[in-house]
Parts: C-alpha cells; structure tokens; sequence
C-alpha cells in the first residue's frame, strides 16, 4: 500500500504537468490569428461553399446545355428521306446556311456551328446496305449535349424507316420484326445502387479534403511551439524549467493534435450542416446519395480521422523542433505535405479498393474507408484493422518525437 500512494501521486503529477503545459501553450495558439483561421473558420466554412458552389454550377452548366440550341449544317440531305424535316421540326435545332464543306472544322471552331451532318450514301428503301451519317462538333466539353440531341433525332428518323423497310418484306408485326432484328437479346441487371456508382466515382474527393484540414489544422500550431519559440527566445527558458522533457513534448503535442482533431471534426461538421440544410435540396441521383450518408456515416468518418491527426501532430512537431526558425519548419513541412497528399489521391485511382491490405497502409486506408462510407459499401469488420494500424503507427511517430525532442543536437543545432 505504501508503494503503490507514490506511484499515483507521481501520475498525478505527471498528468497536472502536462496539463499546465497544455493550457499555457494553448492559450499562445489560440492568440495567433493564422492558426484560428486553418484551424476552425476553413474547415468550417470551406467545405460547405466549396460544396454549393460545384452542385450550383453543374446544375447550371447541365441546365445551360440541355437548353442550348445546335446550330446546324446538313450535306446532302436528301439522300437519307426525312431527316431535314426531323431537324427543322426540332425546336432544339437552328439550320445555318452558307457554310461550305471544307469550312466545317473553321466554322465549329469559330461557333458559327454547333455541328454539321453530312450523309454519305443515299438510302435504299429496299433491303440495301446501311447510310451512315458522319456527324462533326467540338466532343471537348464533357457537358455536351449535341451527340445525345443529334443521336434522338437519328434514332427516331431511323426507326421510322426500319419499320417501312420490314413491312415491304413483310414483316408487318412487332414481334417478327424484333426477331429478325434481334435474333439474341442480352438484358444486363446492375446490382449496384446508384449511390454505391455514383460514391464511386465521387467519393473520393472529400476524404482528401479531410486529410487536408486536418494537416493544415495542425501545421501553424506545430511549427509555432517549437520553431517559433527558438525565433522568440522562449524554448530556451521553458527547458530551465524543472519539468521532465517528456511531459514537454507531451503537452504540446496535446495541443497540436488538439487542432488537428478540431479542424478534422469541424470540417465533418461543415458538411453535415450542409446535408441539413442545403443537401436535401439537391435533386436526381446526387440528391439520393447526399439523403443517404447518416450521422453514424459522418461519426466513423471522425473516428478514424483522430489517429492520423495524431501521426499528422507528431511529424509535424519533429520537423519544427529540428527546424532553426519558422521560415525553414515551413520549408521542411512542404514534402510531408506532399507524402500527405499522394496516399489520399490514391484513393481517386481506379481499382484500388479497401481490402485488408490496403487497410494497413496509412492515410489511403482511411481515405478508401471514408469513399467505402459514401459508397454504402463498408465492411465495418475492417474499421479494426484500419483503426488499430493508424494507432500504432501515431503511437511510434509520438516515440519518435519524444526522442527528437531530447536531443540537445538537434533543439540547438549550429
């Protein structure tokens, strides 16, 4: 009994220590205004304009290609029966003349067309061979809707005269013309819901802006309470201190891991505030998905960004005790940042998906597990594997730091 009162009087101690030294720290963080802005008004506040700004414009974008009108040139139309009355029917179609052949290419460049239609060979009611039409316009635009306008107008015009076609061969049912022109008929079923297509493709961008804030939120508090103490002249004086170093570096990790998990879960709750408010708004396929991510979805996504705030913190801190002044931790910072960037892209890249291999591999483990979220596709048995290695991973780069950090080479290195 008399061994063990020490014992827990030292922890307590211990902990009273640190927890002194977190306050004082913080109190200096929370003065610096650059910090407050990473920290919590851009993970707050970003992610929720970020969010509006895209749908509204693709919204917009989407709204202004479906009403576009295509300006059109057609090249012997007369060889394929109808197709100008099909097009100048369409009140989604503008003919523009005068326009030569050889001009096509110079005249869409200009966008004093749309498109051009040429027929190459005349169409032959009876059985002959197919009219192939060569369509021209600018594909750049992913938003184009002038091969779908164009391909309805075809499909519909060629429709008509393959059903002329057949009933003077005598096929005069739907049925028998059906079999003639599809012997063997392939009916796909997509087990996939549109979320889990759409989270695919999608899903992979907020894990990454995730990561981000939670670097960043922990980058200016880092480099402040190392670096920025050897510029100001205070290290100096808090290491006379009689407090073991350990405890130390423990409190000011506290408080930059404290920044990292704050920006981290303000930047969820940018989103979720989003979902509330603007996100049901949303319409279509979009819309469903965004119905779709619950509070439990959002609560596992802050879950696993803890540990890697923690691996972000004890990285960032060792680069700013062994950095000079705040000018060089800022300048050593730069390729961590890209080592942060590059396992979170990973996770954009087709085909690679969450397995119990990739679930050991920091940073892209979390973010496939967040795209694995959005999806509704997760194997929350893998949350253990994935949550278990970033632990430990955290936990050896805090080792380190401790370690780094007794190292009177490298906190006042010439």
């Amino acid at each position: 009994m008399n061994e063990t009162t020490p014992t827990k009087d030292a922890r307590g101690g211990a902990l009273a220590t640190v927890g002194t030294i977190y306050r004082k720290e913080m109190r200096e963080v929370l003065r610096d205004r650059r910090t407050l802005v990473f920290m919590i008004v851009f993970p707050l506040l970003l992610i929720p304009l970020l969010l509006s700004l895209v749908t509204e414009l693709v919204s917009s974008a989407v709204e202004k290609a479906e009403a576009e009108t295509v300006r059109y040139a057609l090249y012997d139309g007369e060889r394929l029966p109808g197709l100008a009355e099909a097009l100048t029917q369409d009140p989604g179609f503008e003919a523009v003349e005068g326009v030569a052949r050889e001009d096509i290419k110079a005249a869409i460049r200009d966008e004093r067309l749309t498109m051009a239609l040429t027929v190459r060979e005349p169409f032959d009611a009876g059985a002959g061979p197919q009219t192939t039409v060569d369509l021209f316009y600018n594909g750049a635009s992913k938003i184009s809707k002038v091969e779908r306008k164009t391909e309805t107008v075809l499909k519909r015009q060629s429709e008509r005269l393959r059903v002329a076609r057949l009933e003077a061969l005598g096929l005069d049912s739907p049925d028998k013309q059906s079999a003639v022109l599809e012997p063997v008929k392939l009916e796909t079923h997509n087990t996939a819901d549109m979320r889990e297509v759409l989270g695919e493709q999608a899903g992979g961008m907020l894990p990454y802006m995730f990561i981000i804030f939670c670097y960043l939120g922990a980058l200016y508090p880092a480099i402040d309470l190392a670096a920025g103490e050897k510029e100001r002249g205070t290290l100096e004086t808090l290491l006379l201190a009689p407090i073991p170093r350990v405890l130390l570096v423990l409190g000011k990790f506290l408080v930059v891991f404290t920044a990292g998990v704050v920006s981290a879960l303000l930047s969820i709750a940018g989103l979720g505030l989003w979902l509330v408010y603007q996100g049901q708004e949303v319409g279509g396929a979009l819309g469903e998905i965004i119905k779709s991510v619950t509070a439990l979805d959002l609560t596992l996504i802050g879950l696993m960004l803890v540990p890697m705030a923690a691996m972000f913190s004890a990285l960032l801190l060792s680069i700013s005790i062994y950095a000079k002044s705040f000018k060089e931790a800022q300048s050593y910072s730069a390729p961590l940042n890209m080592l942060v960037i590059m396992p979170a892209v990973l996770a954009m890249l087709p085909g690679i998906e969450l397995d119990w291999t990739w679930a050991l591999v920091p940073i892209t483990n979390i973010s496939l597990a967040i795209k694995e979220l959005i999806k509704g596709t997760m194997d929350y048995t893998m949350l253990v594997a994935i949550l278990g290695s970033s632990v430990v991973i955290a936990a050896a780069c805090l080792v380190f730091c401790t370690w780094w950090f007794n190292r009177e080479d490298v906190l006042f290195r010439g």
